[in-house]
């Protein structure tokens, strides 16, 4: 911890816990302002410092601080930062997914949910798809297959019908 600042500035432990737990209970993004508040004046600005004192990471202490400064809040637009998915990226994909896995798939027996139980493994369905005439560079990898039907409630494992039935002991 930089406590050469602290010291300069007449900060004790105590205030830096009071601002932190205060800091906290800001909700976003004016969060953000306070931070780069709190860093310009018990901290000179040193955003380091407020991530070594309070945590705080860098990136948004330096954000929060020219938010401060020109009273202009940023806004982020979070859809914009996951990746789309597989079958968003390619629907053609999905659809050969269905057609492949719907002839080996059945329900629960007593239909309580809408899962499909498959005896079909995601590098079946790999195998398959490149038999329909789907390139190996065109296809995702066999986890990504399997995360695709478990997404759209295939269950990988073995039907019921499939299974050994078991002898039963006669009791004499």
């Amino acid at each position: 911890m930089k406590t050469s600042t602290l010291v300069r500035n007449g900060v004790s432990t105590e205030l830096v816990e009071l601002i932190s737990r205060l800091v906290d209970l800001i909700p976003w993004p004016s969060r953000r302002s306070a931070m780069g508040d709190v860093t310009l004046l018990l901290l000179d600005g040193k955003k380091r410092v407020a991530e070594d004192v309070f945590g705080w990471g860098r990136s948004a202490v330096q954000v929060g601080i020219k938010e401060f400064q020109t009273g202009i809040s940023c806004m982020n637009d979070l859809s914009k930062r996951c990746k789309p998915k597989t079958e968003e990226k390619n629907p053609e994909l999905l659809a050969d997914i269905f057609t492949i896995m719907e002839p080996h798939s059945e329900t629960e027996s007593r239909l309580r949910t809408k899962l499909l139980y498959t005896n079909m493994t995601a590098k079946a369905v790999y195998n398959a798809l490149l038999e329909k005439g789907w390139s190996s560079e065109s296809l995702p990898t066999v986890r990504t297959i399997s995360n695709i039907l478990i997404r759209h409630d295939y269950r990988l494992r073995t039907v019921a019908k499939a299974k050994v039935q078991k002898k039963q002991r006669k009791l004499t």
